[in-house]
């Protein structure tokens, strides 16, 4: 439902090509989402997770909000749909409004928040202040609904610094899930004039893939889950970015930089020389980042390759006795 709801169009959005669609009628949004899913049941394929993105589904006109959903009901009774989710803007989120939703089988919702800064989010357009983001979220809580924020990290007048105060403060609002898609500058949108003049630079890839790990830990201490870290691959998208942080691996490259992080401080709690690491298994292919790119600083920190094991195990343990990597493989 690309662009659907929306009061208007901030600096960075390209929403049409983020999404791979061009904007369409409500009508013919619905009919496709139902032939769609009834299409995939009858071949045995699903069930799936049903989500309503790309415009503000809490600013659709009425009845289209209920009619979604009472389609997503429907399909859910069928067995194609297991769970429901929208997004939407914090400005969007009448608390009535919300319960409504929610009662008629909305799951989750989803906030744009993209900033928590208030000069950042009057520069860009936003139409919002940061206050509407915290009251959505309670709001969205208080609905029953589970919780998601956005954050848009490397906007005009944001830097590192800010992200991290993002963080906490999204940390502090007990979101079920976080997405973070650093800014990228997209051919047509105000952000690329901007760009195309000098008066706005991107972060360049290595500031955010510090920015990212710095912030990551703050989330996950705080329960949420990073869903995502930068934007799904589509190419008529890609071939629209101008400038920006844009990597294959981002996520991977920031989770894994997070990772040295936390490890790095164990080791300097530990005081005493490390001789190993036993490491969940589930981190095998993401620890050491990508292509090895961090191998040489876990050997900085005494943690060659020989005394990194991985094994079925929740935590991470550093040992300072002597360790064995054979027994823990």
């Amino acid at each position: 439902m690309t662009f659907q709801g929306c009061p208007g169009r901030c600096a960075f959005c390209a929403q049409h090509l983020q999404s791979g669609n061009e904007p369409r009628s409500l009508e013919r949004t619905l009919a496709d989402m139902v032939a769609g899913l009834a299409a995939a049941a009858r071949a045995g394929r699903g069930p799936y997770e049903l989500a309503f993105y790309g415009g503000v589904f809490t600013a659709l006109p009425d009845p289209w909000p209920w009619r979604f959903l009472e389609a997503a009901t429907a399909l859910r009774r069928a067995g194609a749909v297991v769970r429901v989710r929208c997004s939407t803007r914090p400005d969007a989120c009448d608390p009535g409004l919300l319960s409504r939703l929610a009662a008629a089988g909305l799951d989750c919702l989803e906030i744009g928040v993209q900033t928590f800064d208030d000069a950042v989010l009057e520069d860009v357009g936003r139409g919002h202040d940061a206050a509407a983001s915290r009251r959505a979220a309670r709001d969205v809580k208080a609905a029953g609904l589970s919780l998601g924020l956005q954050l848009l990290p490397g906007l005009p007048g944001h830097d590192p610094e800010a992200l991290l105060r993002d963080a906490a403060e999204a940390a502090a609002l007990a979101p079920d899930i976080a997405r973070l898609h650093p800014c990228l500058v997209v051919a047509g949108t105000p952000l690329a004039a901007r760009f195309a003049a000098g008066e706005y630079a991107p972060w360049p890839l290595e500031t955010t893939l510090d920015a990212l790990a710095r912030a990551l830990p703050v989330l996950w201490r705080a329960g949420t889950r990073v869903a995502r870290i930068g934007l799904a691959p589509e190419p008529g998208f890609e071939a629209a970015v101008v400038a920006g942080p844009r990597h294959p691996a981002l996520g991977a490259r920031a989770r894994a930089r997070a990772l040295l992080a936390l490890v790095a401080a164990e080791v300097a709690a530990l005081g005493d020389p490390v001789a190993g690491l036993a490491c969940p298994r589930r981190f095998a292919g993401e620890l050491y980042g990508h292509a090895r790119e961090l191998a040489p600083a876990y050997a900085a920190l005494g943690l060659p390759k020989d005394r990194v094991a991985f094994e079925d195990r929740e935590d991470f343990l550093l040992a300072a006795a002597p360790f064995d990597s054979a027994a823990h493989s």
